[in-house]
Protein backbone atom coordinates (compact mmCIF):
# COMPACT_ATOMS: atom_id res chain seq x y z
CA UNK A 1 0.00 0.00 0.00
CA UNK A 2 1.41 3.29 -1.21
CA UNK A 3 -0.16 6.31 1.38
CA UNK A 4 -0.36 10.26 0.96
CA UNK A 5 1.82 13.08 2.58
CA UNK A 6 0.60 16.03 2.59
CA UNK A 7 3.11 18.58 4.23
CA UNK A 8 2.75 21.69 6.46
CA UNK A 9 -1.24 21.24 5.74
CA UNK A 10 -2.31 23.54 8.03
CA UNK A 11 -5.52 24.89 6.63
CA UNK A 12 -5.34 23.04 3.45
CA UNK A 13 -8.61 20.84 4.58
CA UNK A 14 -9.88 20.95 0.77
CA UNK A 15 -6.52 19.38 -0.56
CA UNK A 16 -6.41 16.59 1.66
CA UNK A 17 -10.30 16.29 0.96
CA UNK A 18 -9.53 16.17 -3.24
CA UNK A 19 -6.48 13.89 -2.46
CA UNK A 20 -8.75 11.31 -0.58
CA UNK A 21 -11.34 11.17 -3.33
CA UNK A 22 -9.03 11.50 -5.89
CA UNK A 23 -7.50 7.98 -4.22
CA UNK A 24 -11.29 6.78 -4.07
CA UNK A 25 -11.84 7.07 -8.52
CA UNK A 26 -8.95 5.36 -8.94
CA UNK A 27 -9.75 2.46 -6.51
CA UNK A 28 -6.80 2.67 -4.39
CA UNK A 29 -7.25 1.84 -0.88
CA UNK A 30 -4.63 3.80 1.19
CA UNK A 31 -4.11 6.52 3.51
CA UNK A 32 -3.65 10.33 3.44
CA UNK A 33 -1.78 11.83 6.08
CA UNK A 34 -0.42 14.78 6.68
CA UNK A 35 2.40 16.64 9.15
CA UNK A 36 1.97 20.06 10.79
CA UNK A 37 3.77 22.03 13.61
CA UNK A 38 1.16 21.80 15.55
CA UNK A 39 -1.37 19.04 15.06
CA UNK A 40 -4.14 18.99 17.46
CA UNK A 41 -4.71 22.70 16.08
CA UNK A 42 -4.31 21.93 12.79
CA UNK A 43 -7.47 21.48 10.74
CA UNK A 44 -6.52 19.41 7.36
CA UNK A 45 -4.32 17.28 9.90
CA UNK A 46 -7.23 16.73 12.27
CA UNK A 47 -9.70 15.49 8.87
CA UNK A 48 -6.67 13.75 7.74
CA UNK A 49 -5.81 10.27 8.56
CA UNK A 50 -3.57 10.99 10.42
CA UNK A 51 -0.97 14.00 11.54
CA UNK A 52 2.70 13.64 12.49
CA UNK A 53 4.25 16.85 14.36
CA UNK A 54 7.50 17.91 12.73
CA UNK A 55 9.96 20.90 13.53
CA UNK A 56 10.37 23.82 11.45
CA UNK A 57 11.80 23.40 8.03
CA UNK A 58 14.91 25.04 9.16
CA UNK A 59 15.66 22.22 11.66
CA UNK A 60 18.76 20.52 10.86
CA UNK A 61 16.80 17.25 11.27
CA UNK A 62 14.20 17.97 9.43
CA UNK A 63 14.18 15.76 6.46
CA UNK A 64 15.33 12.87 8.70
CA UNK A 65 12.35 13.18 10.60
CA UNK A 66 9.88 12.90 7.76
CA UNK A 67 12.00 10.81 5.82
CA UNK A 68 11.65 8.49 8.79
CA UNK A 69 7.75 9.46 8.82
CA UNK A 70 7.42 7.84 4.98
CA UNK A 71 8.93 4.96 6.02
CA UNK A 72 7.50 3.96 8.81
CA UNK A 73 3.97 4.55 7.09
CA UNK A 74 4.02 3.41 3.72
CA UNK A 75 4.08 6.76 2.26
CA UNK A 76 4.56 6.90 -1.68
CA UNK A 77 3.82 10.30 -2.08
CA UNK A 78 4.93 13.64 -0.68
CA UNK A 79 2.88 17.12 -1.46
CA UNK A 80 4.71 20.12 -0.66
CA UNK A 81 2.42 22.60 0.01
CA UNK A 82 4.82 25.92 1.21
CA UNK A 83 7.14 27.98 -0.05
CA UNK A 84 10.00 27.46 1.88
CA UNK A 85 9.69 23.44 2.45
CA UNK A 86 10.38 23.49 -1.24
CA UNK A 87 13.95 24.27 -1.99
CA UNK A 88 15.05 22.04 0.99
CA UNK A 89 13.05 18.78 -0.18
CA UNK A 90 13.87 19.65 -3.75
CA UNK A 91 17.42 19.14 -2.48
CA UNK A 92 17.06 16.15 -0.68
CA UNK A 93 14.71 14.34 -3.38
CA UNK A 94 16.65 11.63 -4.31
CA UNK A 95 17.25 10.39 -0.15
CA UNK A 96 13.43 9.62 -0.55
CA UNK A 97 13.65 8.40 -4.07
CA UNK A 98 15.98 5.88 -3.21
CA UNK A 99 13.32 4.17 -0.92
CA UNK A 100 10.77 4.56 -3.28
CA UNK A 101 8.73 7.87 -2.20
CA UNK A 102 7.87 10.44 -4.61
CA UNK A 103 8.71 14.19 -3.83
CA UNK A 104 6.40 16.41 -5.99
CA UNK A 105 8.48 19.50 -6.26
CA UNK A 106 10.22 20.61 -9.37
CA UNK A 107 14.35 20.57 -9.81
CA UNK A 108 16.46 22.62 -7.54
CA UNK A 109 17.51 25.02 -10.18
CA UNK A 110 13.77 26.28 -10.94
CA UNK A 111 12.40 26.31 -7.00
CA UNK A 112 15.23 28.52 -6.62
CA UNK A 113 14.31 31.23 -9.70
CA UNK A 114 10.78 30.91 -8.48
CA UNK A 115 12.01 31.97 -4.96
CA UNK A 116 14.01 35.10 -6.11
CA UNK A 117 11.52 37.46 -8.27
CA UNK A 118 14.42 38.83 -9.42
CA UNK A 119 15.08 35.68 -11.15
CA UNK A 120 11.82 35.48 -11.87
CA UNK A 121 11.34 37.79 -13.84
CA UNK A 122 14.33 37.18 -15.90
CA UNK A 123 13.04 33.34 -16.37
CA UNK A 124 9.86 34.97 -17.71
CA UNK A 125 11.22 37.03 -20.59
CA UNK A 126 13.21 34.23 -21.45
CA UNK A 127 10.24 32.60 -22.34
CA UNK A 128 8.99 35.75 -24.37
CA UNK A 129 6.44 36.90 -21.16
CA UNK A 130 6.32 40.64 -20.81
CA UNK A 131 7.16 41.57 -16.81
CA UNK A 132 6.55 45.20 -14.98
CA UNK A 133 9.43 47.60 -16.40
CA UNK A 134 11.86 47.82 -13.56
CA UNK A 135 12.07 51.67 -12.41
CA UNK A 136 15.13 53.07 -10.20
CA UNK A 137 14.06 54.52 -6.47
CA UNK A 138 16.20 57.23 -6.73
CA UNK A 139 14.78 58.45 -10.24
CA UNK A 140 11.14 57.31 -9.84
CA UNK A 141 8.15 57.18 -12.02
CA UNK A 142 4.85 57.24 -10.61
CA UNK A 143 3.06 55.44 -9.69
CA UNK A 144 5.15 52.26 -9.06
CA UNK A 145 4.64 49.10 -7.43
CA UNK A 146 7.58 47.75 -4.53
CA UNK A 147 7.26 44.21 -3.30
CA UNK A 148 9.89 41.72 -1.66
CA UNK A 149 11.95 39.64 -4.00
CA UNK A 150 11.74 36.85 -2.08
CA UNK A 151 7.94 37.58 -0.15
CA UNK A 152 5.31 35.51 0.11
CA UNK A 153 1.32 35.70 1.24
CA UNK A 154 1.13 39.59 0.04
CA UNK A 155 3.18 41.05 2.97
CA UNK A 156 4.86 44.09 2.27
CA UNK A 157 3.47 45.25 -1.17
CA UNK A 158 3.37 48.82 -1.38
CA UNK A 159 1.71 50.84 -4.26
CA UNK A 160 3.20 54.50 -4.47
CA UNK A 161 1.51 56.87 -6.27
CA UNK A 162 3.30 60.09 -5.43
CA UNK A 163 7.07 61.30 -4.52
CA UNK A 164 5.39 61.79 -0.38
CA UNK A 165 4.12 58.25 -0.31
CA UNK A 166 8.00 56.73 -1.30
CA UNK A 167 8.83 56.86 2.63
CA UNK A 168 12.25 56.15 3.53
CA UNK A 169 11.21 53.04 5.17
CA UNK A 170 10.15 52.00 1.71
CA UNK A 171 13.32 53.64 0.16
CA UNK A 172 15.82 51.48 2.32
CA UNK A 173 13.37 48.65 2.57
CA UNK A 174 16.75 45.83 2.15
CA UNK A 175 14.52 43.56 0.38
CA UNK A 176 11.90 45.49 -2.07
CA UNK A 177 12.44 45.72 -5.97
CA UNK A 178 10.44 48.51 -7.74
CA UNK A 179 8.81 48.31 -11.13
CA UNK A 180 5.59 49.59 -13.03
CA UNK A 181 2.34 49.64 -11.75
CA UNK A 182 -0.06 47.28 -13.07
CA UNK A 183 -3.19 49.21 -13.49
CA UNK A 184 -6.21 47.21 -12.10
CA UNK A 185 -9.20 49.04 -13.89
CA UNK A 186 -7.40 48.07 -16.99
CA UNK A 187 -6.05 44.58 -16.94
CA UNK A 188 -7.64 41.58 -15.21
CA UNK A 189 -5.53 39.28 -12.22
CA UNK A 190 -5.13 35.97 -13.05
CA UNK A 191 -3.15 32.61 -11.17
CA UNK A 192 -2.87 29.85 -14.05
CA UNK A 193 -3.18 26.29 -12.61
CA UNK A 194 -0.37 24.07 -14.90
CA UNK A 195 0.02 20.74 -14.47
CA UNK A 196 3.55 19.40 -15.75
CA UNK A 197 3.84 15.46 -16.18
CA UNK A 198 7.10 13.19 -15.15
CA UNK A 199 8.06 14.03 -18.91
CA UNK A 200 8.15 18.11 -17.79
CA UNK A 201 5.41 18.90 -20.48
CA UNK A 202 2.34 20.43 -19.64
CA UNK A 203 -0.85 18.71 -19.56
CA UNK A 204 -3.31 21.42 -17.93
CA UNK A 205 -3.77 24.89 -17.96
CA UNK A 206 -6.34 26.59 -15.98
CA UNK A 207 -6.62 29.82 -15.65
CA UNK A 208 -8.48 31.51 -12.63
CA UNK A 209 -9.68 35.32 -12.82
CA UNK A 210 -9.42 36.58 -9.62
CA UNK A 211 -12.16 38.62 -8.31
CA UNK A 212 -11.32 38.61 -4.68
CA UNK A 213 -8.60 38.44 -2.87
CA UNK A 214 -8.21 37.69 0.71
CA UNK A 215 -4.51 37.20 2.44
CA UNK A 216 -2.83 36.47 -0.60
CA UNK A 217 -5.65 34.07 -1.81
CA UNK A 218 -8.41 34.36 -3.93
CA UNK A 219 -12.07 34.44 -2.11
CA UNK A 220 -13.91 35.31 -5.19
CA UNK A 221 -13.31 33.66 -9.15
CA UNK A 222 -14.06 32.14 -12.23
CA UNK A 223 -12.02 29.91 -14.78
CA UNK A 224 -11.74 31.54 -18.16
CA UNK A 225 -11.00 29.28 -21.41
CA UNK A 226 -9.17 32.52 -23.25
CA UNK A 227 -6.76 33.77 -25.06
CA UNK A 228 -4.39 32.91 -21.79
CA UNK A 229 -4.48 29.15 -22.92
CA UNK A 230 -2.80 28.72 -26.26
CA UNK A 231 -0.34 31.93 -25.08
CA UNK A 232 0.90 30.07 -22.12
CA UNK A 233 1.33 26.58 -23.86
CA UNK A 234 3.63 28.02 -27.07
CA UNK A 235 5.49 29.42 -24.25
CA UNK A 236 5.75 27.23 -21.73
CA UNK A 237 4.88 23.53 -22.83
CA UNK A 238 8.58 22.04 -22.06
CA UNK A 239 9.66 23.39 -18.86
CA UNK A 240 13.03 21.15 -17.53
CA UNK A 241 12.74 19.49 -14.46
CA UNK A 242 9.23 20.74 -13.60
CA UNK A 243 6.45 18.50 -12.38
CA UNK A 244 3.31 18.55 -10.88
CA UNK A 245 1.32 21.38 -10.06
CA UNK A 246 2.54 24.96 -10.57
CA UNK A 247 0.87 28.30 -10.70
CA UNK A 248 1.76 31.34 -12.33
CA UNK A 249 0.35 35.06 -11.58
CA UNK A 250 -0.03 37.49 -14.31
CA UNK A 251 -2.41 40.11 -15.64
CA UNK A 252 -4.36 40.27 -18.92
CA UNK A 253 -5.66 43.09 -20.91
CA UNK A 254 -8.34 41.92 -22.70
CA UNK A 255 -8.28 45.07 -25.64
CA UNK A 256 -4.95 43.82 -27.46
CA UNK A 257 -4.23 40.52 -25.21
CA UNK A 258 -1.51 42.50 -23.54
CA UNK A 259 0.30 39.80 -20.71
CA UNK A 260 2.02 40.60 -17.81
CA UNK A 261 4.16 37.85 -15.53
CA UNK A 262 4.15 38.28 -12.27
CA UNK A 263 5.71 35.44 -10.31
CA UNK A 264 5.63 31.52 -10.32
CA UNK A 265 4.97 29.37 -7.21
CA UNK A 266 6.07 25.89 -7.85
CA UNK A 267 3.20 24.27 -5.98
CA UNK A 268 -0.24 23.65 -5.67
CA UNK A 269 -1.68 27.21 -5.21
CA UNK A 270 -4.10 27.63 -2.06
CA UNK A 271 -7.11 28.74 -4.80
CA UNK A 272 -6.79 25.40 -6.67
CA UNK A 273 -9.46 23.83 -5.60
CA UNK A 274 -11.61 26.12 -8.16
CA UNK A 275 -10.00 24.37 -10.91
CA UNK A 276 -10.57 20.86 -9.70
CA UNK A 277 -14.23 21.94 -9.10
CA UNK A 278 -14.45 22.77 -12.80
CA UNK A 279 -12.75 19.27 -13.48
CA UNK A 280 -9.46 19.88 -13.59
CA UNK A 281 -8.01 16.82 -11.56
CA UNK A 282 -4.50 17.36 -10.54
CA UNK A 283 -4.74 14.90 -7.39
CA UNK A 284 -6.05 11.89 -9.83
CA UNK A 285 -3.50 12.83 -12.02
CA UNK A 286 -0.48 12.78 -9.56
CA UNK A 287 -1.83 9.42 -8.50
CA UNK A 288 -2.37 8.12 -12.16
CA UNK A 289 1.30 9.07 -12.93
CA UNK A 290 2.81 7.84 -9.90
CA UNK A 291 1.29 5.24 -8.38
CA UNK A 292 -0.58 3.67 -11.71
CA UNK A 293 2.10 4.52 -14.46
CA UNK A 294 -0.61 6.03 -16.52
CA UNK A 295 0.68 8.67 -19.20
CA UNK A 296 -1.31 12.07 -18.36
CA UNK A 297 -2.23 13.49 -21.86
CA UNK A 298 -2.89 17.15 -22.57
CA UNK A 299 -6.22 18.03 -21.84
CA UNK A 300 -8.63 21.09 -21.53
CA UNK A 301 -11.46 19.79 -21.26
CA UNK A 302 -12.66 21.43 -17.80
CA UNK A 303 -15.12 23.49 -17.45
CA UNK A 304 -15.22 26.94 -18.69
CA UNK A 305 -17.04 29.96 -15.94
CA UNK A 306 -16.71 27.73 -13.32
CA UNK A 307 -17.33 29.91 -10.38
CA UNK A 308 -16.10 29.78 -6.43
CA UNK A 309 -17.30 31.70 -3.68
CA UNK A 310 -15.56 30.93 -0.29
CA UNK A 311 -16.76 31.20 2.75
CA UNK A 312 -15.26 30.21 6.53
CA UNK A 313 -15.90 27.23 8.34
CA UNK A 314 -15.36 25.00 11.06
CA UNK A 315 -13.33 21.96 12.15
CA UNK A 316 -14.55 20.63 15.41
CA UNK A 317 -12.56 18.18 17.66
CA UNK A 318 -14.73 17.04 21.04
CA UNK A 319 -12.45 16.15 23.95
CA UNK A 320 -11.91 12.63 24.14
CA UNK A 321 -12.92 11.07 27.95
CA UNK A 322 -9.23 10.79 29.77
CA UNK A 323 -7.98 12.77 27.62
CA UNK A 324 -7.08 16.76 27.13
CA UNK A 325 -5.58 18.89 23.97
Amino acid sequence: MKNILITSAGKRVVLVELFKEALKACNIKAMVYTTDLNPALAPAGIISDKCFKVPKVTVPEYVDILLSICIDNHIGMVIPTIDTELLILSKNKDKFSDRHISIIVSDTSFIQLCRDKRNTGDFLQKLGIRVPRPIDKLHPIFPLFAKPYDGSLSKDLFVVKNPDELTPEIIHHPKLIFMEYIDKTEYKEFTVDMYYGQDHYVKSIVPRERIEIRAGEINKGYTRKNFLLPYLRERMNYLPGVIGCICIQLFYRESDNDVVGIEINPRFGGGYPLSYYAKADYPQYLIQEYFLDKEIRYSDEWLDNTLMLRYDSEVIVYEKEGSRI
